[in-house]
């Protein structure tokens, strides 16, 4: 047994997993939740429109940082390692941004690749499934950027078929085209065009007409299944493994279209991170939900609280 500890870095928020990672006689690994912890903390905050990284989003992203090392040691941690995803790829001055996170945790974060965020959060995202309602579509709706990846899994290892990243998420989307309260339908209109033209690149790179179960990841849609399931506070035990329907989606996000800022600040499952960039979220997982509808037997989405986090420390065994 191995302890681990996975920290990713997004475009909204940074997450830390610790977690015991085992290996059975057939050669799977299993992992045992230790401690995990989000903070939004906004590292893209303007970078779409600057290419760099606000001095006040790095300033946040090490304070985070600090607690986080000091869970490491209080938990005993044997291996660590930290991803840093869409905001730090874009931005002019990310050799700022590393060296403060190697001062900070002692190793230096690293950029990886849209198509290895992608790989990593199918991995971590599948184990929770059962193999007979695969082939799986993953999404992965971040701060700056959306994976879609379409695999398998058979009740030990993933197999990845075709994965591709690209450049819209939640803060890029709300940044670029909403920017009324609540957004006018020019606005949502415009958000529309620009997620399904992006979109549109992955849907032909990945095979997504083969999938016949959809899993989506990350804050906007364990958010969107905490709002279908009204929970009066965010509970991720409730929210992991929910499932909504294409047309539940639809009717949330049109909900969330129509709601101030107040008022969906006034969700009590809502993370007060989420609250301004949670309609230009919800509009991408629309947009995937409209192509399948269109295009697939799926059906309804899957929100799962295990992923990137779970394949970075999958990865550390």
């Amino acid at each position: 047994m191995a302890r681990v500890a996975a920290i990713d870095c997004g475009t909204n928020s940074i997450r830390l997993l610790v977690a015991d990672v085992t290996t059975g006689d057939d050669g799977a690994h299993r992992l045992r939740d230790v401690h995990r912890e989000m903070r939004v903390v906004r590292l893209g905050q303007g970078v779409d429109a600057t290419g760099v990284l606000a001095p006040e989003a790095i300033a946040r992203t090490r304070a985070a940082l600090l607690d986080y090392t000091a869970v490491l040691r209080r938990k005993g941690t044997e291996r660590v390692r930290m991803v840093a995803t869409s905001a730090t790829r874009d931005a002019a001055n990310r050799d700022e941004f590393f060296a403060m996170t190697a001062e900070v945790l002692g190793v230096e974060a690293e950029v990886i690749t849209g198509d290895e965020e992608a790989r990593l959060s199918f991995t971590g995202a599948v184990a929770d499934q059962e193999p007979e309602e695969g082939p799986f579509l993953v999404s992965d709706v971040g701060g700056g950027s959306t994976e879609l990846v379409v695999g398998t899994w058979d009740g030990v290892r993933s197999s990845v078929e075709a994965g591709l990243s690209v450049d819209v998420g939640c803060v890029r989307l709300t940044e670029r085209c909403l920017r009324s309260d609540p957004p006018t339908a020019a606005e949502v209109d415009e958000a529309v065009r620009v997620a399904s033209d992006v979109l549109a690149e992955a849907f032909a790179a990945v095979p997504v007409a083969k999938a016949r179960g959809w899993i989506g990841v990350a804050g906007t849609v364990t958010t969107l299944a905490a709002i279908a399931k009204d929970l009066p506070a965010y509970d991720s035990d409730e929210v992991h493994l929910t499932r909504i329907s294409l047309d539940r989606v639809r009717e949330i996000t049109g909900r969330l279209l129509a709601m101030s800022r107040d008022e969906r600040a006034a969700i009590g499952s809502m993370h007060p991170g989420r609250v301004d960039v949670i309609i230009g979220g919800a509009l991408v997982v629309r947009t995937i939900a409209d192509h399948l509808a269109a295009n697939t037997e799926v059906t309804e989405l899957i929100a799962s609280e295990h992923d990137i986090l779970d394949g970075i420390a999958f990865a550390l065994a």
